[in-house]
């Protein structure tokens, strides 16, 4: 199987830093590894957290960034500055669209409700066959291990079908995680139940 041409990578994380300084290690290594690729980042949009690191740190290094936030949040959450190829958007809904829309597969670093939520629809639009892009969870400091085992426990439980289990990958290092990526390919028996327009 040959790998899939990564264009741009969309990666989810949280607007604060957390408690270990591994999770803005992790986020600044995410970022110069994608540029190192020559590829481009897809963000959040802002300047805060995890986010504003690892976008500041794929600017550092060479990368397109492309930032997607609602007009909401970026009056209140300071939007990234220059470098950054901004799309405002009036919705969260429309926010996600977006970053789907302008990548090829989604990173999660470590992050809070909103991270989780955004990871959780992709995965589910992975599992409705609405899009064909790997979710890979960077799993630093074991920080997504509780969340994995917690899918772990609802196939078991008959909730998430056995083919579907593997959608949520992990990876331990960002250049794990975007090979995941460029390897991924939907699991047999993956149907599509509704087109991209439907979500």
């Amino acid at each position: 199987m040959t790998p899939r041409k990564l264009k741009r990578v969309c990666v989810f994380c949280g607007s604060a830093v957390g408690s270990r300084p591994a999770y803005a290690e992790a986020a600044r290594a995410l970022g110069r590894e994608v540029a190192a690729r020559g590829i481009g980042l897809v963000y959040g949009g802002g300047a805060v957290g995890l986010m504003g690191i690892a976008a500041d740190a794929a600017l550092q290094a060479g990368a397109e960034v492309i930032g997607v936030i609602p007009y909401g949040l970026l009056k209140r959450e300071v939007g990234h500055g220059g470098g950054v190829e901004m799309h405002i958007v009036d919705t969260m809904h429309e926010r996600k669209a977006k970053m789907a829309e302008l990548s090829d597969g989604f990173v999660v670093l470590p992050g809070g409700y909103g991270t989780l939520e955004e990871a959780v629809e992709a995965l589910t639009w992975a599992q409705l066959g609405i899009q064909n892009k790997g979710v890979v969870f960077l799993d630093v400091e074991e920080y997504w291990k509780p969340f994995l085992g917690a899918l772990d426990h609802m196939a078991t439980e008959g909730f998430v079908r056995p083919t579907h289990r593997p959608l949520a990958m992990h990876a331990a290092t960002p250049g794990a995680a975007l090979d995941a990526l460029a390897d991924y390919v939907a699991p047999p028996g993956t149907q599509v139940w509704l087109r991209p327009e439907q979500m």
